[in-house]
């Protein structure tokens, strides 16, 4: 499976979710090519479009909720109607401080499983879909028969299976599962995407400087995100840039023989929950 190199001008990076590190993605891969970004937020989007165009870059926004299956499906077609599409980086996902458990699922579990459902259907060879996630998803204590569930399950099914009611409205464990759901479902796909040349992988980041982070950190759970980046000895939040080269590295050539791959990118935090 050969990558292709970047840059070449009829290739199209799709970008969902126009926030902190969606924008820094954009501008990490997005030069010399057609650039896609879809928000659920019209005016996040257009700030974000009309940054990036001031910059030199070919880029447009569409308005999309990816907890609507036609509206993703939408974007995917607008891809590959532009060209060939090297790279999309889904970005999109909310946390337990400033959504419910039902909004937790939604947009982390399914919207990532409409993302892998309709870009799959368009991906050629070269294509590399990388679906960021949460560390989070690491942490939870799930059955083998809860994961099974959740990486195989039709998606229109998802948010009807036991694990999910058995989470109930509580939004810190709907988060932990949600996001296992993306990183698991991302695993189960690395078939069929490497069927058509292509390749799937996730990103689970740690706390990263973002407006969403910046949330969590006046929510009740900040002190302990604050501990633990000390504990671990990383002292501080990632910058946006730095989970964009994680993700730029995944969605080049030099990667090409990745996939069904989770990267970690947490500054340590993951190694020292599970030694210290």
């Amino acid at each position: 499976m050969v990558g292709l190199p970047y840059g070449a001008r009829d290739d199209v990076v799709v970008v969902v979710g126009a926030g902190g590190i969606g924008t820094a993605v954009a501008r990490r891969v997005g030069s010399g090519r057609t650039l896609l970004l879809a928000d659920a937020s019209r005016g996040q989007l257009d700030r974000t479009v009309a940054a990036l165009r001031a910059e030199g870059y070919t880029a447009r926004g569409t308005v999309m909720d990816v907890c609507e299956r036609a509206a993703v499906r939408k974007l995917a077609e607008e891809a590959a109607a532009e060209g060939r599409i090297a790279a999309v980086v889904h970005t999109a996902g909310v946390c337990a401080a400033i959504a419910s458990a039902h909004t937790n699922f939604e947009v982390n579990m399914v919207g990532t499983a409409h993302v892998l459902d309709e870009f799959q259907t368009v991906a050629t060879r070269g294509t590399s879909l990388v679906c960021l996630t949460s560390i989070a998803g690491h942490y939870g204590s799930l059955t083998p028969d809860d994961e099974t569930a959740l990486a195989a399950t039709a998606t229109e099914e998802l948010l009807d299976l036991d694990v999910v009611a058995r989470v109930g409205d509580d939004p810190v464990p709907a988060y932990i599962v949600s996001n296992r759901a993306a990183q698991i479902r991302a695993q189960a796909a690395a078939l069929a995407w490497s069927l058509r040349g292509a390749r799937v992988n996730t990103v689970s980041v740690g706390v990263v400087s973002t407006a969403m982070a910046r949330a969590e950190s006046h929510s009740v759970y900040g002190e302990h995100v604050a501990k633990s980046l000390d504990a671990c000895g990383a002292g501080r939040a990632a910058t946006p840039a730095e989970i964009a080269d994680a993700v730029a590295f995944l969605a080049g050539p030099e990667s090409s023989y990745l996939n069904g791959t989770d990267l970690v990118v947490d500054g340590g935090m993951t190694a020292w929950m599970g030694w210290h």
